[in-house]
């Protein structure tokens, strides 16, 4: 048992190695994440993401395993409707140390905040659908009694 168990410290050990190392380009970047190089160009521009370069005058970008989580964090935070600017300053604290529980309180205050922000959008939403809603019955009305003229004139 020792064995096994000393066989998959190694191995994950050695997993982890070769994570670290590995690299990937902005065409299988965009490929696994379904998105484009010029969106990928985007999050770099907005300081999101932070490739290398390799080759003549740097013009390859070499992303490394900690910018595709990056890129991955980004791509989650915008599906949740977040900002980039909260995106990024949820990125740059999964950088920092590990205080879990800093970063925790941290996200959940940018998750209240965007829930908030959302509650009136629905709000504002119902609102408007209530206000087509009397349109639409007082349109409806006012065309019967144009019809209804139409056969008794």
């Amino acid at each position: 048992m020792f064995l096994g168990q000393f066989s998959c410290v190694a191995y994950r050990k050695t997993f982890e190695k070769t994570l670290a190392m590995a690299t990937y380009t902005i065409t299988e970047l965009a490929k696994e994440f379904d998105i484009t190089p010029r969106a990928i160009r985007f999050y770099e521009d907005q300081g999101l993401i932070s490739p290398s370069r390799e080759g003549p005058s740097g013009r390859n970008r070499v992303y490394s395993a900690r910018e595709r989580t990056h890129l991955k964090l980004t791509l989650r935070g915008k599906r949740l409707g977040l900002s980039l600017s909260d995106i990024k300053h949820l990125v740059t604290m999964y950088d920092s140390p590990k205080d879990t529980e800093v970063q925790l309180k941290s996200f959940l205050e940018v998750l209240a905040k965007h829930r908030a922000s959302l509650e009136q959008q629905r709000e504002d939403i119902e609102v408007m659908l209530d206000e087509i809603t009397t349109h639409e019955e007082e349109s409806q009305r006012l065309l019967e009694i144009v019809n209804k003229a139409k056969i008794n004139g």
